[in-house]
């Protein structure tokens, strides 16, 4: 779903561990780390785009989870204009997300990185709470500092 302005409305997904991790995954075939993240679909709420994305890209269900909180609003980040497919309708500028703030209630047997048809990961680790800012894409850097910012007294209270 891309709104007027151009945004793709998207889920963010930090999954912390119980020592207060944070899951770090690579993508498939790069060299490129991320949280899981993915795209709501017409109809579908963002709570519900966030445990299809859980599973389709990490392989955990709602029983391996506790959802801890969310982002109050959007948080958007732009494309770089290299990047943006200028021949796909409509136009897709950048993407608006919800993030949710999720705790490990499972263990790490539970993860499947191979539960899609097309897996989004090949690798995947935990890692200190602010590491992701730094190691992001730099279009992304931004919107992850603001999520963390913003999420961080729900997993450090």
């Amino acid at each position: 779903m891309i709104d007027s302005d151009g945004f793709r409305a998207n889920v963010g997904i930090i999954l912390s561990n119980e020592e207060g991790k944070l899951f770090w995954a690579r993508r498939k075939g790069q060299n490129a780390w991320q949280f899981p993240q993915g795209g709501i679909r017409e109809q579908e709420s963002p709570m519900n785009a966030m445990y299809r994305e859980l599973y389709e890209e990490i392989g955990l269900g709602s029983e391996h989870v506790d959802v801890i909180g969310k982002t109050r609003d959007w948080l958007r980040y732009r494309i770089p204009k290299h990047l943006i497919r200028h021949h796909s309708k409509p136009l897709c500028i950048g993407q608006k997300q919800i993030w949710f703030c999720l705790r490990l209630t499972g263990d790490d047997s539970d993860f499947n990185l191979s539960s899609s048809d097309k897996p989004e990961f090949d690798r995947w680790r935990w890692v200190d709470y602010w590491k992701p800012v730094d190691d992001i894409v730099f279009f992304k850097r931004k919107v992850y500092r603001k999520a963390l910012t913003e999420l961080e007294s729900l997993l450090f209270s």
